[in-house]
């Protein structure tokens, strides 16, 4: 579905509210139509929110009495800056259950907060908000809590973009220029910048040269205007290195390797992905496998997918195979989606990917496969990916899948989301709805459907609605959406209500 004028620090909060974790992938979801002052919407706000998706800026840490808390602590915020967010969460959680009552746990608790929302996963952004609420109520003293506000809104604005009814209207009502505005948060660098600093602290922390000003990186630069037969020698050399110095020179080999292209070179990046101790050297040798023009390259990222440990290295490899348009890589894809005993994000990943390839034999296959799987991750998965193929058939199904009273609430809330986004589906069809559904939950979502739609008849709705509906709080839910709405019908419709 940015604007030219900035309302204060309010709105700088939102323009972190809808950037993903899931830097994932799912950015080529719609957007969210949620009206803030002066006509902004939090689509166009949504779009500066990537430049600001790295950690913030560190506190300092109050610690607490308990040496193992403390250690703990460290612990979890090693394991935060290494990516492991998961784990880095549940050893934030430890350290608040020790540290009881103490500055620390609200500082845990928020860190806590903050490892969830980068794992990005439905569950995790649900987690980050109670964790959030916790510190809340719990510290409301704390030094985070200027940080934690921001943070909520960044977890909320991820949810809204989900279909998260309640989250949306908290986003849409930060946005109003009458609320106090929160601590302005200082200025963060992305995470390719953050990881390139990272780098040169460890070179230099190892007496090594930094990158700028090593002249061997000068001279493997030079090797891009060699031919392959001269420069494909040497480059396997660096990477064949493993002196402590020599793993920016190896990142940087990987890259320049790809650039030839050739079955040789398809050789020399998975000989890295398959020996070198450097996950990163690994993760870009993986992504540029799958960039070279060699027939081999899916039959290695195969054998990558069996044998490789490193969650990284792995989602490299579901991208590089969904970049290759052979009927091989996509049945390996297909495998990897149905695989029981595959990692769970390794799925997760297949199925987002198959679901970007606009394929109907794609499509009736997740079909099928949302019926036999348990995992509400995969579910959710499923649900987008098949919305993304925006047939009538499958908005369709994805109505089905919100009118069946056996699957789970967020599935149900989650495919009708979807399918009101869908360009299959009329407003006529949407509609009915309403009236068919009797759950109290489901037409709350239904109200937030219409008020995502283009259309003069959502519109239509939400009035009818808001005249007619006979609990007072689903009327307000209708108000609070058309009052977002651009339609010049509803101000008169508003003063109506009013004269009532």
């Amino acid at each position: 579905m940015i604007a030219s004028r900035i309302l204060g620090h309010s709105l700088a909060a939102l323009f972190l509210a809808a950037g993903s974790a899931v830097a994932h992938a799912q950015g080529t979801a719609p957007r969210l139509r949620v009206v803030v002052p002066d006509g902004h919407d939090l689509a166009g706000l949504a779009r500066l929110a990537d430049l600001a998706d790295a950690h913030p800026s560190p506190r300092a840490t109050l610690w607490s009495s308990d040496q193992v808390a403390d250690s703990l602590y460290r612990q979890a915020r090693e394991r935060m800056n290494r990516g492991d967010y998961l784990r880095a969460a549940e050893l934030f959680m430890e350290v608040a259950r020790r540290a009881g009552k103490q500055p620390l746990a609200g500082d845990a608790m928020y860190w806590r907060a903050y490892s969830l929302y980068r794992e990005g996963s439905s569950s995790s952004l649900q987690g980050a908000l109670a964790s959030l609420s916790r510190l809340s109520q719990e510290f409301p003293s704390a030094a985070s809590q200027g940080d934690a506000n921001t943070l909520r809104i960044r977890v909320c604005g991820e949810l809204a973009r989900r279909g998260d009814a309640q989250c949306a209207a908290e986003v849409a009502q930060v946005a109003r220029p009458e609320r106090p505005q929160p601590p302005a948060r200082p200025d963060v660098p992305d995470v390719p910048a953050r990881r390139e600093r990272s780098a040169r602290a460890q070179a230099n922390s190892q007496d090594c040269p930094v990158d700028d000003d090593d002249e061997r990186i000068a001279a493997l630069n030079a090797l891009l205007q060699m031919d392959a037969d001269r420069a494909l020698p040497i480059l396997e050399k660096v990477l064949a290195r493993r002196d402590k110095c020599s793993t920016a020179l190896r990142r940087k080999a990987v890259f320049l390797v790809s650039q030839k292209g050739d079955a040789r070179a398809a050789d020399i990046l998975m000989e890295a992905v398959r020996n070198d101790p450097d996950a990163e050297v690994r993760e870009q040798a993986v992504f540029w496998l799958g960039q070279t023009r060699d027939e081999r390259a899916v039959q290695m990222l195969e054998e990558i997918l069996k044998k490789e440990n490193s969650g990284e290295v792995l989602d490299k490899a579901v991208f590089a195979l969904s970049q290759h348009r052979s009927e091989r890589a996509a049945t390996i894809l297909r495998d990897l989606a149905q695989r029981d005993g595959a990692p769970l994000k390794v799925r997760e990943q297949a199925i987002f990917w198959l679901g970007q390839q606009r394929n109907a034999g794609n499509a009736d296959l997740l079909k099928s496969l949302y019926a036999k799987v348990d995992a509400e991750e995969l579910k959710e998965k499923i649900i987008f990916s098949i919305s993304q193929n925006r047939s009538a058939n499958n908005g369709r199904w994805l109505l089905d899948v919100a009118l069946d009273e056996k699957e789970p609430m967020e599935m149900r809330k989650k495919a009708l989301f979807w399918a009101g986004q869908s360009r299959g589906l009329s407003m006529d069809e949407l509609g009915n709805l309403y009236n068919r559904i009797g759950n109290r939950e489901m037409k709350e979502q239904i109200i937030f459907v219409y008020s995502q739609r283009r259309d003069p008849a959502a519109v239509d709705k939400l009035m009818e609605i808001a005249k007619t509906e006979q609990d007072r709080d689903l009327r307000k839910k209708a108000i609070f959406w058309l009052t977002q709405s651009r339609d010049p019908r509803v101000v008169k419709f508003l003063e109506e209500i009013i004269g009532q």
